[in-house]
């Protein structure tokens, strides 16, 4: 029977570091779970040359204001690209939801790790970006 390290696994961190030796650091167990999550829903698609489907589609959303319809979406995307990308974890839920910070949703992901049937949880912010006839931060009084 394969142990629970070797299933997970171990990979470089993300975002990408180097240690005290001059190496990568690697990452293993639930960082690397999270450190993959928090890959594959940091990139665009079209991105990676060598795999331009690698990603989620939730950039795609990037100057649509923030709406219950884009909250929906959010939540589409992500789920459809942590269940393609990440065949370590069972996706259970997946949460959007704008907070107080302007342009800020707050995407909360509820997983379990396959072999270990242990449930987690990540929190994954994502930023729109306003449009001309929203606030930008930047109006004159």
């Amino acid at each position: 029977m394969r142990e629970k390290s070797d299933f997970v696994g171990q990979g470089m961190s993300f975002p990408l570091a180097i240690d005290r030796a001059g190496s990568f650091l690697m990452v293993s167990g639930s960082e690397s779970l999270e450190s993959s999550i928090t890959m594959i829903l940091s990139t665009a698609p079209g991105e990676r040359v060598h795999r331009p489907r690698f990603g989620c589609q939730i950039w795609e959303l990037l100057f649509e204001p923030i709406s219950p319809e884009l909250l929906g979406r959010c939540e589409q995307a992500v789920e459809t690209a942590l269940e393609f990308w990440e065949p370590r974890i069972d996706v259970v839920n997946v949460e959007a939801r704008a907070t107080s910070a302007e342009g800020e949703v707050e995407i909360l992901i509820d997983y379990v790790v396959k072999i270990e049937n242990e449930r987690r949880n990540l929190v994954f912010p994502f930023y729109v970006i306003p449009s001309d006839g929203e606030s930008d931060g930047l109006s004159e009084s």
